[in-house]
């Protein structure tokens, strides 16, 4: 059986991209363990040593921070923390997204500085390890304070509240824990704002969203070659001089990748008759590129995330200091979902453009890619839905990190709105699958009209697309293409 160590050392994109799909499980290493243990125990003798109020401790939360509570209610503060800040509502989230947070979680939890019982942790690797998943409501953070209602839903289970999925169903979390012969968790004082706190539910869906903005973008590039060949266009623009004078590293990147896939191509050795090509050929480098710099930028704010200490107060235990500070507010996550959001909706916004040419009767190509085009309509509807899609994007693309709600009456008085940005951020990279995918519908038919072969990497390809999606001779159901379209591009291996 494979299994993922949680320890110090910091978490990857290729490591998690692995964990998932390898379906390893978790275990603790003996260094996480030795600093989970010696943060409880600090903080046990802390309580002993000192009556003094220390936020979250023992006290109340948010603008009940003043609010002392005494040794013998402190367990009975962590439960009614879990259970009134479970206001999660509208739809539920993904599964995967659901691994990620408690992965996530878990990761945060091990450095140390968060004083949870080793107990605790050990619950939530082993909801992980049995598939275990709490059910978590899109709808409820303001990302700051953390990601507090997605992350109480999360935490219910552990005292045997809220639902889960196991086994395909959804069930009481009770249920469970009775069939696995485990009592529910009794939690101790800082637990419950330690599961509250963080930014876990903005992390899990940023993470989700990079894995496949990556692969997004290698097939907004193997379907733009595609299209580049299926409007008979020049290779010029894409000559590596004229990069290396403007030499961003996305904008490289992307025409080294065009090139490879064209290379060998029968019609771009052709001789053109056009001098120039429309810009959503033409500058595929300059605006794939941009995005992919940006995917970069996202990758690395939220790899320092998952491998950050996120909740509050944190507790450094050699330098006997328990302090209460803001490394919960999502701020830096908001505005990287926000930037990719933009970056991955221009990559659908091109894509919608190339369909526009592809079925316009020029270069050679009949009007909407059909024989007898009147009788038929041919692609005609296809590049209405993208258009309608791409119009779409342009609405979830709007910021949600320039908004802001005062919250818990004045105390927390700037939040991130990340969590907003994260679940539109999902939709648009949904939305970017499907326009892709119309793309590649509209390029297949295209070259179906060429003479000449493509290169012998996309001839390949778009004969294994063929097998899923038909050249059209007629009109046809569209809609049922498109879906197999979007489905062989979610099973390709790129």
């Amino acid at each position: 059986m494979a299994f993922h160590r949680i320890s110090s050392s910091n978490l990857e994109i290729k490591e998690i991209s692995k964990i998932l799909k390898d379906k390893k499980k978790l275990k603790l290493s003996d260094k996480s363990i030795i600093k989970i243990i010696k943060s409880r125990e600090y903080l046990d003798e802390k309580m002993r040593e000192s009556p003094s109020p220390v936020y979250g401790i023992n006290t109340g939360f948010g603008s009940l921070c003043n609010v002392k509570i005494s040794p013998s209610k402190l367990v009975e503060l962590q439960e009614n923390l879990v259970m009134s800040h479970a206001c999660g509502t509208g739809d539920t989230i993904p599964k995967p997204i659901i691994r990620l947070m408690l992965l996530f979680k878990i990761q945060s939890l091990s450095y140390g500085h968060s004083g949870i019982a080793l107990e605790t942790v050990n619950r939530l690797v082993d909801f992980y390890n049995n598939d275990i998943l709490p059910v978590v409501y899109e709808q409820g953070s303001l990302g700051a304070s953390g990601d507090l209602a997605p992350l109480a839903h999360l935490a219910l289970p552990l005292i045997g509240k809220g639902e889960v999925y196991f086994n395909g169903d959804k069930i009481e979390s009770s249920v469970v824990l009775k069939e696995f012969g485990w009592d529910p968790i009794k939690l101790r004082s800082k637990e419950g704002l330690a599961l509250l706190n963080g930014t876990q539910f903005m992390s899990a869906y940023g993470i989700f969203i990079l894995l496949e903005a990556n692969r997004l973008y290698e097939f907004s590039n193997i379907i733009g070659a595609t299209s580049i060949d299926a409007f008979d266009c020049n290779l010029s623009p894409f000559d590596e001089l004229v990069h290396l004078v403007r030499p961003h590293r996305g904008q490289i990147k992307t025409a080294d990748r065009i090139r490879e896939l064209l290379k060998g191509s029968e019609i771009g050795k052709r001789e053109k008759t056009n001098v120039q090509d429309p810009y959503s050929f033409r500058c595929i480098p300059q605006v794939h590129g941009a995005s992919k710099d940006t995917i970069s930028f996202v990758e690395n704010t939220f790899i320092t995330e998952i491998n950050s200490v996120t909740d509050n107060p944190n507790i450094f235990v050699d330098e006997d200091k328990i302090i209460s500070g803001g490394n919960f507010h999502g701020q830096p996550l908001a505005l990287a979902l926000d930037y990719l959001s933009i970056a991955m909706a221009e990559i659908g916004n091109i894509s919608e453009r190339r369909i526009y040419q592809l079925i316009s009767g020029l270069r050679g190509l009949p009007p909407f890619l059909v024989n007898n085009p009147g009788l038929n309509s041919g692609f005609m509807i296809t590049q209405y839905t993208a258009a309608s899609i791409v119009s779409q994007n342009k609405q979830y693309a709007s910021p949600a990190s320039i908004d802001s709600i005062v919250s818990s009456n004045g105390q927390e008085d700037h939040v991130s709105m990340g969590a907003n940005a994260a679940t539109k951020a999902l939709k648009v990279i949904n939305n970017v699958s499907t326009i892709l995918a119309i793309e590649l519908f509209n390029s297949s038919q295209a070259l179906y009209f060429r003479e000449e072969n493509t290169s012998p990497f996309l001839k390949d390809f778009i004969e294994k697309f063929r097998s899923k999606v038909p050249i059209l001779k007629e009109d046809q159901i569209m809609s049922y293409h498109i879906q197999n379209s979007k489905n062989f591009i979610s099973g390709f291996q790129v």
